[in-house]
């Protein structure tokens, strides 16, 4: 019998068994897993219950919750009108981490041959930030500063420079953060403080302010840092999702400078064209996912990985179930 995970409160998971239906629906496909990515930013913030009452997270989370929506599995059955997937083929999709899922086809989102599962695991998180690229608008030879360089950050790099952006810097305080981002495509890593890094910054961007400022770090103190580094008429995009947004604080800047601020989020795209988007980037070279998972886990391991999340967080970037 296949098992999925459950968090059944704060700091508590468990394995739940799947009865999982021998006949399946004509639309359906069965998938066995390979792998899920760990999604560290939201999946910690709902593990460890670190949001406000009122919150969005306050809504969302109730138990038991089950987390995860990176999963790489490889289609076992099909039902009797699906007619663009065939057993064997390996699909993305948006799903917790388990050992098998039954899904509508629909669900499903094939993934190239040139692509490797653990380099396609990075699919949901490459769509979160896709959603970042489009609210920052970039242009070709945009100023884009990106503030930190967590699984958000690495994946906004890539979008930016596959984009055509003409300057990317980083700020991370992490040296193993740092080499992704260079990896990535960042053309200058600053490893400061974003509080600490303004005149780097600057010097950075030849004497200006950045343009497009992004917010991947999901830390409310960021914000007000964020604007004020912010060139004047240009954009703050919150791409973080801090669990605390009622200690997110506007300054005069956003008045006297007219800075634009947009929210984007997973849910203002459907998901399959910009993970098809992605895979191409991916598979002609141009969004470089390559040895960015640091952990793996077979999935019974889950607390390990948990713990690991929770007390090596600078040492991370992907950490990866395996089924």
């Amino acid at each position: 019998m296949s098992q999925r995970l459950a968090f059944t409160g704060k700091q508590q998971l468990s394995f739940e068994d799947i009865t999982n239906e021998t006949t399946l629906s004509p639309t359906q496909v069965r998938a066995s897993g390979i792998c899920s990515l760990m999604s560290t930013g939201t999946e910690n913030i709902v593990y460890n219950r670190l949001f406000e009452e009122g919150s969005h997270w306050d809504n969302w989370v109730k138990y038991p919750f089950h987390p995860g929506y990176a999963w790489i599995g490889t289609i076992t059955e099909i039902g009797s009108d699906v007619e663009d997937l065939t057993v064997g083929q390996r699909v993305a999709i948006r799903a917790g981490h388990a050992q098998e899922h039954i899904v509508d086809a629909e669900m499903c989102i094939p993934i190239p041959d040139a692509i490797s599962p653990e380099q396609a695991s990075w699919f949901a998180l490459a769509k979160i930030c896709y959603s970042g690229a489009m609210a920052a608008e970039y242009q070709l030879g945009s100023k884009v500063l990106i503030i930190g360089g967590g699984p958000i950050g690495q994946m906004t790099v890539r979008w930016a420079r596959s984009a055509g952006a003409g300057k990317i810097v980083v700020v991370e305080p992490l040296a193993m953060r740092q080499e992704f981002a260079k990896q990535g495509g960042a053309h200058v890593v600053i490893g400061k403080s974003l509080e600490e890094a303004s005149g780097d910054i600057i010097a950075a961007f030849d004497g200006e302010n950045p343009e497009i400022v992004i917010d991947g770090t999901g830390n409310a103190a960021v914000f007000q840092a964020c604007l004020k580094i912010c060139k004047t008429r240009g954009s703050v995009i919150i791409l973080g999702d801090t669990g605390t947004p009622t200690a997110q604080h506007l300054s005069s800047d956003v008045i006297t400078r007219r800075i634009r601020i947009v929210g984007a989020h997973d849910g203002h795209y459907p998901t399959p064209p910009p993970v098809k988007l992605f895979c191409d980037l991916v598979v002609d070279g141009r969004f470089n996912v390559d040895d960015l998972i640091t952990h793996r886990f077979d999935f019974k391991d889950a607390k390990q990985a948990y713990d690991v999340a929770n007390e090596k967080r600078g040492e991370t970037m992907g950490i990866l179930f395996t089924y």
